[in-house]
C-alpha cells in the first residue's frame, strides 16, 4: 500500500485529486492509503517521513509549497513530491528541492495518472532500499546503503549511519529478519555490519565504515564466505 498526501487549500481541486487517485486504484488494481492536508504550514506541523507521494499545491496562505517542500526535504530525503500549479515558470524552482514532477491545473485525469505512475515507480525503487526505524521519538526512514553496522546491547538495538547513531528497543534475530534481504552478516554475537561497507579484514578485525568491529572464531567462516559471495556478485 502506497500513502501518498494531497496538500491542496482548494477544496474543488482536492477532491478532484482524491477522485482521481480512487479511479487510479480501480483501474490499476493498487491500494492507496490518501492523507489531506489544507496546506503547507499543516503537513509540515507533526511531520514524519511516512508518505511515499506528495502532492503538493504551490500557491497557498501561510506556508506555500516550495517552502513547505523546502522544510520537508530537511526532515524526508526520500519522498517524491509532485507539485500541482497552474505556473510553468515554477518548474525551475522545483528540480531545487528534488521534484519530480508537475500536474498543471486544470487538472485532467489522463495526464495526471501517467505521473502518478512515474511517481510510484520511483517510490517504490527507494522503497526497496529503505527500511523504517522505530525511534523512541518517532520514525525515521534510512537507506539501507547509510547503514555501516547494527550493534546490539541490552536489547537495544544501535544503527550505526552516515548519519549518526540510532538506538531502538529489539533484538539482533529481529534486525536480521528485516535486513535479510540486503547485504549484512554477523561478525560476532554484538555486531552485523553491511557488506557494502567492508573495506578490509586483517586476523580478526573486519573495518566497516572506518570502525574495527572484531571477527569472532564463530563467525569467522561465514562472515568470510558472504564476503567472498558479495564482492564476486558485484564484479
Amino acid at each position: 500500500m502506497y500513502h501518498i498526501a494531497i496538500v491542496e487549500d482548494e477544496k474543488v481541486f482536492a477532491g478532484q485529486l482524491q477522485e482521481f487517485l480512487k479511479k487510479y486504484q480501480k483501474e490499476q488494481d493498487t491500494a492507496f492509503k490518501i492523507s489531506v492536508f489544507r496546506d503547507g504550514a499543516e503537513i509540515l506541523e507533526h511531520y514524519e517521513p511516512l508518505y511515499d507521494v506528495i502532492l503538493l499545491d504551490i500557491e497557498m496562505p501561510r506556508v506555500n509549497g516550495m517552502e513547505a517542500a523546502a522544510k520537508i526535504r530537511q526532515m524526508d530525503g526520500d519522498v517524491v513530491l509532485v507539485f500541482i500549479t497552474n505556473m510553468a515558470s515554477y518548474a525551475i524552482h522545483g528540480y531545487e528541492v528534488g521534484a519530480l514532477d508537475f500536474v498543471m491545473k486544470p487538472i485532467t485525469y489522463y495526464p495526471f495518472s501517467m505521473k502518478l505512475t512515474r511517481a510510484l515507480k520511483r517510490a517504490r525503487m527507494r522503497a526497496q532500499q529503505q527500511i523504517l526505524l522505530t525511534l523512541p521519538d518517532g520514525v525515521k526512514k534510512i537507506g539501507i546503503q547509510q547503514i555501516f553496522y547494527v550493534e546490539v546491547q541490552n536489547r537495544i538495538l544501535h544503527y550505526h549511519t552516515d548519519e549518526g547513531e540510532y538506538a531502538m528497543r529489539g533484538t539482533m534475530t529481529g534486525a536480521e529478519e528485516m535486513l535479510a534481504p540486503y547485504p549484512f552478516v554477523k561478525c560476532n554475537h554484538w555486531y552485523m555490519v553491511n557488506l557494502m561497507h567492508v573495506t578490509e579484514v586483517r586476523k580478526n578485525v573486519a573495518v566497516v565504515g572506518g570502525h574495527e568491529l572484531e571477527i569472532s572464531r564463530r563467525n569467522r567462516t561465514a562472515f568470510l564466505k558472504a564476503l567472498t559471495e558479495y564482492v564476486g556478485g558485484m564484479s
